[in-house]
């Protein structure tokens, strides 16, 4: 947005703040877009964004005068839209599924045999992980359950990024050596 436009935003609020109708009819022209898809990603339905609309221009057409100017009509507008659609969201009410609709969504948890074996493949790993040096045990644990990077694990440890890189794949591969002694083939049930 330029900056002329800002300050004929600004301009059309003072107007509206006096009940100028035009005033109102230009502003409304060149945000409702705006207004409108920043509604309906915040609300995901259509019509609630087109209820929206009107609420936010509503209040803007009343509250005009308390315009202070600290942020650009743009972003005040978003505000008073943002405002708006969470309050719309706190409002709706959760919709009734019926039995059709209830049978047709997906039951993606897992079996109870599925669940046994990835206790015990996790049962597993763990032990598995103790037959490691304490070295690639300590990266195999930052990387894979702290989730760092190898730059983050060579600064933690103080060693080279590199080394980091050696240790991690001889823990792979002995990791790998001790699953498959222990019967667990690769992958995740």
């Amino acid at each position: 947005m330029s900056v002329t436009q800002a300050a004929s935003d600004e301009i059309l609020i003072a107007r509206i703040a006096q009940g100028d109708r035009l005033a109102m009819q230009v502003l409304y022209g060149r945000h409702h877009v705006r207004v409108y898809r920043f509604g309906l990603r915040l609300v995901r339905d259509e019509q609630a964004a087109e209820d929206l609309i009107s609420e936010v221009f509503l209040d803007v057409w009343r509250q005009a005068g308390k315009f202070e100017g600290r942020s650009a009509v743009s972003t005040w507008l978003l505000a008073i839209t943002r405002f708006k659609a969470l309050s719309a969201l706190r409002r709706r009410k959760d919709f009734e599924l019926d039995d059709d609709a209830a049978n047709a969504i997906e039951d993606t948890s897992d079996n109870p045999e599925t669940a046994v074996q990835k206790k015990d493949t996790s049962e597993a790993l763990r032990e598995c992980l103790t037959g490691l040096s304490p070295d690639h045990r300590e990266i195999v644990d930052l990387v894979y359950y702290h989730e760092k990077s190898v730059e983050e694990v060579a600064e933690i440890v103080g060693i080279p990024e590199n080394t980091v890189k050696t240790r991690l794949f001889y823990a792979r591969k002995k990791l790998a050596e001790l699953l498959k002694a222990a019967g667990i083939e690769r992958g995740w049930p």
